[in-house]
């Protein structure tokens, strides 16, 4: 998926993390440890968007991935989704869809806004 994004709505997006690391930290622990887990997988951000959001990942479904490894993925991932505040990462995750869940993640895992300016086909 390609996106374009603004500096306002990645700055507005980092603020946003910034208020989930400092409002809701445990919450916040359990989304960085998906999204480390995501990368050192090699999964798609994307991937991973869709999966919280309950959505049909399609085309960024990983490829040859043994089932025990994807189902340790999902274990994890569902203890985001089982927190009892996830429905703030929810609205979250809505609300800067527009940029892709590729770069909320990487700036969840703290890039700034500025390096992620222009398009990007990071999934």
């Amino acid at each position: 998926m390609i996106t374009l994004s603004n500096i306002e709505e990645l700055k507005a997006a980092k603020e946003s993390i910034e208020y989930l690391k400092k409002d809701y930290p445990n919450l916040f622990e359990k989304l960085l440890e998906v999204v480390n887990l995501t990368r050192a997988f090699q999964f798609k951000y994307h991937y991973m968007g869709c999966l919280i959001m309950d959505e049909d990942p399609g085309q960024y479904s990983p490829n040859f991935v043994y089932g025990s490894v994807l189902r340790l993925y999902k274990k994890e991932l569902q203890r985001v989704k089982n927190d009892v505040d996830s429905e703030v990462l929810k609205q979250f995750f809505d609300k800067f869809k527009g940029i892709g869940y590729a770069k909320i993640s990487l700036l969840a895992l703290g890039n700034t806004p500025e390096s992620l300016l222009g398009a990007s086909s990071i999934q």
